[in-house]
């Protein structure tokens, strides 16, 4: 049965935080200034935890980097004195820089060889740790898996995870698959909510909604972009996924872009809302934004679009 979604104007808080970074003064503020600068009323609130390599089977997630289980209720605490719903959101990077994307195992268990059953004991240990934190904490959602396209496959381990994740957590339950992925996962049955990363070029997104609404019209189900957003960077527009292209900061670009974004998911009442990308937990500060070219709209002309849009989207515009 399909739950009802009151739209998500949020915004992805942490990303790239360490232990020791969640906690103090300047991360209380970091979101302090999100909840203020963009008019949101939902977070993510969003860290990795590491494996080796794409083929290591332990997701070493009680070890640094990873922020603490204190870091993390604090943040969810902050949160929700900010009076925001909070989508809490664990995920798998691997520690030699491959993308999670590529975390893959044979089809078969082979003897000697690295196994899909023991990469998915050790990643539902680490997905049912934090499950546990977010139904304590009372995280109105729980993100359970982000971008990681070769495991979709997999489907019965995921609907064995998710049965498990049901048994400690009562909120919703979303996964976040990657862009163009939409209609290559067979298991959007067993979630709640259906999201994806919608990091589409300024040009396409009309193609990309058309075909996302045909791709998930079958499941009944609310859907939002979990990740979406679009570096201050010359070029940025036409790739927006790709956080490493070299060109000039441009506030102008990440803002064409936000106004192009809004403007077709606008006409399409089931989108139900953003999980923008992203923003720190130390912030630069707002005299460095122009010389800022990451995702983050603190200081730049894209604050103002975002928050615009957000405040229409809540007087129900």
């Amino acid at each position: 049965m399909a739950i009802h979604l009151d739209y998500i104007g949020g915004m992805t808080w942490g990303w790239t935080g360490v232990r020791g970074t969640w906690s103090g003064e300047r991360a209380a503020k970091s979101m302090e200034l999100m909840a203020e600068r963009l008019a949101v009323n939902w977070t993510a609130i969003t860290f990795a935890a590491l494996q080796d390599h794409p083929q290591a089977t332990v997701i070493k997630f009680r070890e640094e980097p990873t922020v603490t289980d204190d870091e993390i209720r604090s943040s969810i605490r902050k949160a929700k004195e900010l009076g925001l719903n909070v989508c809490l959101k664990p995920v798998v990077n691997c520690s030699d820089g491959t993308w999670r994307a590529h975390i893959n195992f044979f089809d078969l268990d082979v003897p000697c060889e690295p196994k899909w059953s023991d990469w998915f004991a050790s990643y539902s240990e680490f997905m049912l740790h934090y499950a546990r934190i977010a139904e304590e904490t009372g995280c109105e959602m729980l993100c359970i898996g982000c971008e990681m396209v070769q495991t979709d496959r997999r489907e019965r381990q995921w609907r064995a995870l998710i049965a498990a994740i049901r048994g400690v957590y009562s909120g919703i339950i979303t996964y976040n698959c990657d862009k163009y992925q939409e209609g290559e996962v067979k298991w959007w049955d067993a979630v709640d909510v259906i999201s994806s990363s919608g990091y589409y070029p300024i040009d396409s997104w009309e193609e990309q909604l058309n075909r996302i609404e045909a791709a998930i019209g079958q499941y009944d189900k609310p859907f939002f972009f979990m990740e979406a957003g679009c570096p201050s960077r010359e070029g940025s527009d036409l790739l927006p996924n790709d956080w490493s292209l070299q060109g000039a900061p441009s506030e102008a670009v990440q803002k064409r872009y936000y106004e192009a974004m809004f403007a077709a998911c606008g006409k399409r009442s089931w989108v139900r809302g953003f999980m923008l990308w992203d923003w720190p937990s130390l912030l630069y500060t707002e005299e460095e934004a122009a010389d800022n070219g990451d995702y983050c709209m603190f200081g730049k002309q894209a604050e103002e679009t975002v928050k615009s849009y957000y405040s229409a989207k809540s007087r129900g515009e």
